[in-house]
């Protein structure tokens, strides 16, 4: 089979398409053969280096397929079923702890960069009916991570205000997410162009950050000075004051990236005062991507696509990811 490698050090040019032999499931396991996979910013960070990994690990923590084999212990799933990876296969429910984190693919585990891939029950989940593999491939990280952050983490209902930020794939399935339980979207971008998408998508106010650097305030002025219920935080330090300046008193804000660093000033004192709550958010269970994947079905959702990379373009497709031109996911074949 061919697979996606990255050699150490790491770096994009370390990227190397290989031949290996396919696995074979053990009696507790499923081979899986993948059609797709998608990019989220933590198989960038594996790849350039900033997460360290193990010589010749293969990349990327998304995979959709059709299972081709199964162990005899193997009830759960059969042979043609459509499936998509989990990011933890070994968080199928409750609290996260050290344990559940382990195994993440493409990570601390072989990754969905290949064209064949084996592991237990708790590595997949069913794939939404209907969606093409290119689809599902785009749900395990960024859809899951937007569904915890509103549905189980700030638990938004109906009439509700979401503040969304930028273009990328969690920003864009926290945007659907929302709209589909009947909340109302501010989103962010710092492209008019990006901004008309986002209202065509169905952001109720669309606010250009690079024009408005006091967007915080502006968000919660178009909530007719309220604040806004939940916030699903990407920046970090350079983005959490104005996060927290949108809230309304008692609001949540997902804490799910950090692309403007890793730590930085907080306005501490707006934070109590308004008696928000904060919660850190990395992607999320087996049992929460089985109710995600339901309510997809129910709300007839498809994902945003932004462009899509052959195997061997995995660093062009990162590189575009680097370049921050997308809208939505992108994706990666395995023909």
């Amino acid at each position: 089979m061919r697979a996606a490698i990255l050699k150490q050090p790491g770096g994009l040019e370390r990227i190397e398409t290989v031949e290996r032999a396919a696995p074979e499931p053990r009696d507790d396991e499923l081979l899986v053969r993948v059609h797709a996979s998608s990019l989220n910013y933590h198989d960038y960070a594996v790849a350039n280096g900033s997460i360290p990994t193990e010589d010749g690990r293969v990349l990327l923590s998304d995979g959709a397929g059709e299972v081709v084999a199964v162990g005899r212990d193997v009830e759960a799933f059969a042979v043609g079923d459509s499936v998509i990876s989990t990011f933890f296969p070994h968080w199928t429910d409750g609290p996260i702890s050290p344990a559940k984190r382990a195994g993440t693919p493409g990570d601390r585990g072989p990754g969905m960069a290949a064209e064949y891939v084996v592991g237990p029950v708790g590595a997949f989940t069913r794939a939404p009916a209907g969606w093409s593999h290119a689809e599902a491939a785009t749900l395990p990280c960024a859809a899951l991570t937007a569904w915890r952050a509103l549905m189980v983490e700030a638990r938004i209902k109906p009439g509700d205000t979401v503040l969304t930020m930028g273009t990328g794939g969690v920003s864009i399935f926290a945007l659907q997410f929302a709209r589909a339980a009947g909340a109302r979207v501010i989103a962010t971008s710092g492209s008019d162009t990006k901004l008309e998408r986002l209202r065509a998508l169905g952001a109720d106010h669309v606010i250009n950050y690079a024009a408005d650097p006091k967007w915080g305030k502006t968000a919660k002025r178009l909530t007719d000075g309220r604040g806004v219920d939940a916030v699903v935080e990407i920046g970090g330090p350079e983005t959490l004051g104005q996060s927290i300046a949108a809230c309304r008193m008692g609001g949540h804000i997902s804490l799910i990236g950090v692309l403007t660093g890793v730590a930085g000033e907080v306005p501490t004192a707006l934070f109590f005062y308004n008696n928000l709550r904060m919660s850190g958010i990395t992607v999320g269970s087996r049992a929460q991507q089985q109710d995600m994947v339901r309510a997809i079905e129910a709300n007839d959702m498809r994902p945003v696509i932004d462009t899509t990379f052959a195997l061997d373009e995995l660093a062009d497709a990162f590189r575009h990811q680097a370049a921050g031109r997308h809208f939505g996911k992108i994706g990666v074949s395995i023909p």
